[in-house]
């Protein structure tokens, strides 16, 4: 089905409003962009399209086919039968640090706003987008509650708004207006300024684990399990869509290991 370059243009203008409009991230837009621009220029079949592909990872094959199935069915109108079959994701168990090595990440980090910012992914499972994008408005101290759109939709989530927070916050002498946290140049964090924040304040606490902000968060929501918090109210705190997801936390979590132990 190659498509004239004039006539693929027009259709990679009506992916990217048809993505917009569902509310997909920009990385998520691009990437389909990407592969179905490849895709129209080969006018091969999909399931021609996706053989270059056999010797890429499960996420990429799944990636693409994904990404030239929303072609199909929201630009193009069309019925998408391929029966194309999709190496079952592997279920890799997140990274998890133990209360004593994050509380050294953050007690050695000296720079305040750099400490603020593994406090929020911590204290409050925050993602890296959402600490990066956090405001004033976002914080209501006398409540002790973070108010926020869920990154991947318009729903809206409270996060409690820990003690150690708002007292590190006090220490802040900036306007509380804007953004919360943003360079000396004012400007807002890179992901990449972020992930190097938190993959030297590891350092420093000597963590020999892969830490990366989104750990921090995993962290968190396994700490809550562990101390007994139902597994629903992390789902909400998280922000999941689906239970499914915040259920890994269950194969990470030594709560029930420990229970094991005693039985013998």
């Amino acid at each position: 089905m190659e498509k004239d370059s004039v006539n693929g243009r027009e259709l990679l203008e009506k992916l990217e409003k048809e993505l917009k409009l569902r509310k997909y991230s920009s990385k998520t837009i691009e990437k389909y962009k990407y592969y179905n621009k490849a895709y129209l220029k080969s006018g091969k079949s999909p399931k021609e399209f996706l053989e270059k592909y056999i010797d890429k990872s499960r996420n990429t094959i799944r990636s693409v086919y994904f990404a030239i199935n929303f072609l199909h069915k929201y630009v193009l109108n069309e019925k998408f039968n391929e029966e194309i079959p999709l190496a079952k994701k592997k279920t890799i168990l997140p990274t998890v640090l133990n209360k004593k090595e994050v509380l050294e990440m953050i007690g050695k980090t000296q720079n305040l706003q750099h400490k603020l910012i593994l406090m929020f992914l911590y204290y409050a499972g925050l993602r890296l987008n959402e600490v990066k994008n956090l405001k004033w408005t976002n914080l209501d101290f006398e409540r002790k509650t973070i108010q926020l759109k869920i990154s991947k939709g318009e729903h809206q989530r409270t996060i409690f708004l820990h003690e150690k927070i708002i007292r590190e916050m006090e220490k802040l002498k900036i306007p509380r207006q804007g953004i919360v946290f943003e360079s000396n140049r004012g400007k807002i964090y890179s992901d990449e300024t972020i992930a190097k924040i938190v993959k030297q304040a590891a350092k420093r606490a000597n963590v020999k684990k892969r830490v990366t902000p989104h750990t921090l968060r995993h962290s968190f929501a396994t700490h809550l399990l562990e101390a007994g918090c139902d597994i629903r109210n992390i789902q909400k705190l998280l922000g999941h869509k689906s239970l499914q997801t915040t259920q890994i936390y269950t194969h990470v979590a030594n709560k029930d290991i420990n229970n094991l132990s005693n039985l013998i």
